[in-house]
């Protein structure tokens, strides 16, 4: 599988549930960047009457590069960091923001992995009564067609892992498709 066939198959995952922007030209790695927003809220008899409201949104930078270095994955953890935190709005209303950077890579040096895998940003607004914002990585390894995520970005790897590298069978009235 290429990177272009995996970027393709990874946003048409994404694309029921998140706004879809393509990348520039002028921005390299960046293959595109998906934006998910979601706001919940509970009254009594009259919206007048608010019992409680929470907004959540997710910001995924999706990044494509032939082999990874730890010098491109800083880059692209700050431009990711930078851009994202430029999108949130903490607020009352606000509960969580998720900055999630995506790689697609062909290849990958043990130092940007194990830089990827010991990311570790967090913030929170106000003592968290504004919310907060968590950062995950994921690393698809197209080559070795494993999957890798820092700490808090489990749900990235195992979406990796399901989307790019599932070749489980199943059957379906008697007989085996593949996935």
């Amino acid at each position: 599988m290429t990177r272009s066939e995996a970027a393709d198959k990874l946003l048409d995952r994404y694309a029921g549930y998140y706004d879809i922007s393509p990348a520039g030209e002028g921005q390299a790695p960046l293959v595109a960047t998906c934006d998910f927003h979601a706001h919940s809220e509970k009254y009594v008899l009259s919206r007048k009457a608010k019992l409680w409201e929470a907004g959540s949104h997710e910001y995924v930078f999706v990044f494509s590069v032939p082999h990874l270095t730890e010098d491109i994955f800083n880059a692209c953890r700050d431009y990711a960091y930078e851009h994202g935190m430029a999108k949130v709005e903490p607020g009352p209303n606000h509960m969580y923001s998720y900055i999630t950077a995506m790689f697609l890579c062909d290849t990958c040096e043990k130092a940007a992995k194990k830089a990827l895998r010991r990311c570790r940003i967090y913030k929170s607004f106000k003592m968290a009564f504004w919310g907060w914002m968590d950062f995950h990585t994921g690393l698809a390894v197209l080559e070795d067609e494993k999957a890798f995520s820092n700490a808090s970005g489990r749900s990235a790897a195992q979406l990796l892992k399901k989307t790019l590298f599932c070749k489980a069978k199943k059957k379906m009235l008697g007989k085996e498709k593949t996935l």
